[in-house]
């Protein structure tokens, strides 16, 4: 049997690494992690998870070519599980984000909602599925 694979990290690339640390503390109540000296890396801690921003440059200078994320057309989400999913949003909106769907009771028993982050990034803000 080999060994059981742990999400470590999801790293955005963005256009401002402080700016993006800022959002997610105010919109999600993440607290800081590492932050390079440099500025162009910097983490929240998010659980056993880590959410990781590095500038769009520094990427450019590795040799990548990250593209800009589009919330009409996303390649991919985050999901923050929460207790109050109206309340979440809210404080999301305060701090920046864009609502994509209202507060919405799914048919599987879940409350869902999303926004875009302000580098175009889809979160989703949800409730724990109701056990059935």
């Amino acid at each position: 049997m080999g060994m059981i694979a742990k999400l470590k990290y999801v790293i955005f690339f963005v256009e401002d690494v402080a700016a993006s640390r800022k959002f997610y503390a105010e919109a999600f109540d993440l607290t800081a992690g590492f932050i390079h000296e440099s500025g162009d890396y910097g983490e929240m801690k998010s659980g056993e998870t880590t959410l990781s921003f590095s500038s769009r440059t520094l990427m450019q200078h590795l040799g990548k070519n990250p593209r800009t994320p589009d919330p009409a057309r996303p390649s991919f989400e985050i999901a923050f599980e929460v207790d109050d999913v109206p309340g979440a949003l809210s404080r999301a909106v305060r701090a920046g984000a864009a609502v994509v769907q209202e507060v919405k009771e799914e048919a599987w028993g879940q409350t869902t909602s999303y926004v875009s982050d302000p580098d175009g990034y889809l979160v989703e803000i949800c409730s724990p599925v109701a056990a059935s």
